[in-house]
């Protein structure tokens, strides 16, 4: 099982689901360094719509932390022998992603304020470091720990997990979250992941979720390009 690659047509359907959002984290942990890097100094309305971007994605990483954290290491660990120590592996990085974040946040705070260019410097250096320890996380975590998710993890308890997320998730926000997973998606992962979804989301997405998914990234990220 190749859990690195969700495009793989033998990739468990939870594997390839969690590498879609996985995606997300990755994706927008590097352009937010970047695009804070690239704002002009004393630009403080730019700095005020990449802080807001910035809480939004920590919100979004928290809530997808701690749903495992509750709902799927406690359901997979007594499956597990040896290879307990790896979804502990786990927990311990959560808990060491959180420090950093809470440093970021203090930094994004700082910044926010008066933009100055000694502080966007500190800033995007954090969030790059920020972006390499969770690329690792997360490498680990679909490497070592999704194998054993799709074996001793049910349908129902997956689904859960899910649905948690989707609750947490401001109504208003739901839209754009979809279009965050379904941005880098091969187009058989945006069929197969649309397909799941009820038919009114789907026909809320193509209506008016495309284009509000559309504005959003361009006010995130101007004329910066996600690749």
């Amino acid at each position: 099982m190749n859990a690195n690659n969700p495009s793989d047509t033998a990739v468990h359907p939870y594997t390839r689901e969690m590498a879609m959002i996985h995606q997300v984290f990755r994706r927008e942990s590097r352009l937010l360094a970047e695009l804070v890097q690239e704002v002009r100094p004393a630009d403080t309305a730019r700095a005020r719509i990449l802080a807001e971007h910035w809480r939004l994605y920590s919100v979004g990483l928290h809530t997808h932390h701690t749903g495992e954290d509750e709902m799927l290491w406690p359901v997979l660990l007594p499956h597990l022998d040896l290879d307990a120590e790896q979804v502990l592996a786990m927990e311990a990085q959560h808990h060491a992603l959180a420090e950093g974040i809470a440093e970021v946040q203090r930094l994004m705070d700082r910044w926010e304020a008066q933009a100055r260019p000694e502080d966007r410097d500190e800033l995007a250096e954090a969030l790059r470091t920020h972006h390499r320890q969770l690329c690792a996380h997360l490498d680990e975590e679909e490497r070592e720990v999704m194998p054993m998710v799709a074996l001793h993890v049910s349908e129902e308890q997956w689904h859960a997990l899910g649905e948690r997320g989707l609750a947490e998730t401001p109504r208003n926000r739901l839209m754009i979250a979809l279009g965050a997973i379904l941005e880098d998606s091969s187009p058989e992962e945006r069929q197969e992941f649309l397909g799941r979804l009820p038919l009114p989301a789907r026909v809320l997405w193509r209506l008016l979720g495309r284009r509000q998914y559309r504005r959003e990234t361009a006010r995130i990220r101007g004329g910066h390009t996600a690749a």
